[in-house]
Order: C-alpha cells, then sequence, then structure tokens
C-alpha cells in the first residue's frame, strides 16, 4: 500500500497528493509517469510524475475531477492508500541527454497549458537544480485556474496568459510566444509544450515558424500505460509510434496531431467531455491525463 502522506486543492476539482513511494521516488526522472489503482475494483490510472523527493521517498502527482476514476482518486484523504503505485514508466526528457555544460549554453521554454502546469514542473525544477533558469509559459482560461505558478516561480521565470486577460498576458500562449520572440527580444534553443492536445498543435505551428525545436507531450493518449491496449498509437514523421513505451515526449513538428485527436475523440462514451481538461472516458477505461 502507498500512503497519502498530504493532500491539497490546487484549483475546482484539481488535487496534488504527496504519495510514500520511496522505490519509485529513487529512480523518477522528470517527464516519466506511474500508474495508480485505488483499490482492487479499481483502474489502472496512467499519471504523469509531477515532483519526487528522493530522500523523503514521495512522489507527486496532480489529478483533476472528470470522470468516476479520477474523482475517486480525489475522494482518497490523507492517511489513506493506494494499492497501486506503479512506476517510474515512459521516457525521460531529452534534455538530460545534454551534458551539464550543454544546459548551460541552452536557453529553453516551455509552455504549459491548464494542468499541464504540474508535469513541466519537474522539468523546471531540474534545470533549475543544474544551475540554468528557463522561461516558462503558463496559460489558462481564467487566473482562477492556474496552478504551480508559485512554486514554478521559485525556479524559472514566469510569464502568464488568460484567454479573458485577467492575468497577464490578454490571448492564448501563441500570442505570447511570439510577444517574446519579436517584442521582447527573446531567443530560445529548445521548447517543450504540455496541456490540451489542440494547444500543443498550434503552439508547435508556431515555433515552427521560428524553426525552433519542440518537444510535445503525448500523455492525452496513455491508458493502460504499456502500449498494449494501442488506443495511444500516434504518427511521428510517418513512423507509428506508442505514447506509453516510445514517449510520451515527441517531436511537436513531426507528430500527426489532427490524427492523433480524432483518436482521442473515437474513445469518448460522453459528448460533454471536454478535452481541455485532459480526461475522457474511454471504453470504460477514464484516460486521466493530467499527470
Amino acid at each position: 500500500m502507498f500512503k497519502i502522506v498530504s493532500k491539497r486543492e490546487l484549483a475546482p476539482n484539481i488535487t496534488e497528493m504527496l504519495v510514500e513511494a520511496p522505490r519509485v521516488a529513487a529512480s523518477a526522472r522528470p517527464g516519466q509517469f506511474v500508474i495508480v489503482r485505488v483499490d482492487e475494483e479499481g483502474e489502472r490510472i496512467p499519471l504523469t510524475i509531477c515532483d519526487y523527493d528522493r530522500e523523503g521517498g514521495t512522489v507527486t502527482i496532480v489529478t483533476q475531477s472528470v470522470g468516476i476514476s479520477s474523482a475517486k482518486i480525489n475522494a482518497l484523504n490523507e492517511g489513506d492508500a493506494f494499492l497501486d503505485f506503479a512506476g517510474p514508466l515512459g521516457r525521460p526528457t531529452d534534455l538530460m541527454d545534454l551534458t551539464d555544460e550543454e544546459l548551460r549554453r541552452t536557453k529553453v521554454l516551455f509552455v504549459a497549458g491548464g494542468v499541464g502546469t504540474a508535469p513541466v514542473y519537474p522539468q523546471a525544477k531540474w534545470l533549475h537544480e543544474k544551475g540554468v533558469r528557463a522561461d516558462v509559459i503558463i496559460g489558462a482560461r481564467t487566473k482562477d485556474l492556474f496552478t504551480y505558478v508559485d512554486e514554478m516561480r521559485r525556479v524559472a521565470d514566469v510569464y502568464l496568459a488568460t484567454d479573458d486577460g485577467s492575468a497577464g498576458y490578454h490571448g492564448l500562449v501563441t500570442g505570447l510566444i511570439k510577444d517574446l520572440i519579436d517584442n521582447q527580444g527573446k531567443r530560445y534553443d529548445r521548447c517543450v509544450v504540455i496541456g490540451p492536445m489542440i494547444m500543443m498543435k498550434f503552439a508547435a505551428q508556431t515555433t515552427k515558424e521560428y524553426n525552433l525545436p519542440t518537444m510535445v507531450s503525448l500523455n492525452a493518449l496513455m491508458v493502460d500505460g504499456t502500449g498494449m491496449c494501442g488506443a495511444c498509437r500516434v504518427s511521428v514523421g510517418g513512423e507509428t509510434k506508442f505514447t506509453c513505451v516510445d514517449g510520451p515526449e515527441f517531436d511537436g513538428h513531426k507528430v500527426d496531431f489532427d490524427e492523433a485527436m480524432r483518436r482521442q475523440a473515437m474513445y469518448r462514451k460522453s459528448p460533454k467531455t471536454d478535452p481541455a481538461t485532459h480526461h475522457c472516458e474511454c471504453q470504460g477505461h477514464e484516460l486521466n491525463l493530467t499527470k
């Protein structure tokens, strides 16, 4: 059993949990995920690792309540425990392929949409520990939906964007990317985008205009976390990849986003499911994609 050490609400229906999982914490790296199960009747839900404490033996996860399984997770309280907490799984961020010297010469831009801020945080934190301070764009429909802003500001330079203009840049993250480069003189060597599929598509199109290498996280396609169900298939540069085992991060300029979004839509049972929430109901499985 994996005990929940602490729990807090980040925003309406979005919950952060600190889970006691020393073996996972000991080997976790930024960009990887875990598979959790509440009890014997529960589904296996893949969730991105949002932080880890090797000394304390804890792993942080963030879940947004949309369907039955995510609501069941968020109904757990401090002191309760998960039956399963397996990981770390998936490939870590490719930033880890660079040497410390290469990292210090690399200017990184992260773009996080909605609850995608949580999985961006461990990457920005890891860079900060290496002496590299990245720029991070955080986008949301309105300021009340922001998460991890204070935490992010401790490890990176943060730029906010809201659709309604309630905080930061008034407009989409794509507009803020252009503003930083065209008007504020920013120059970047790499970009990492994590958020709703439609946001990643247009963010990748924007960075392509600047020939800015861009990685995107396709965790929104994962179901069983092993690649065996086939739901996470995606075309990258004309080749078939499996998000769970080959990713979850891929070259955003090579991903066939239209195919990926069609795949997301074909599994949905409920027309009220909002793709921006990173969840959908999938043939009895709930894709919990807050990660």
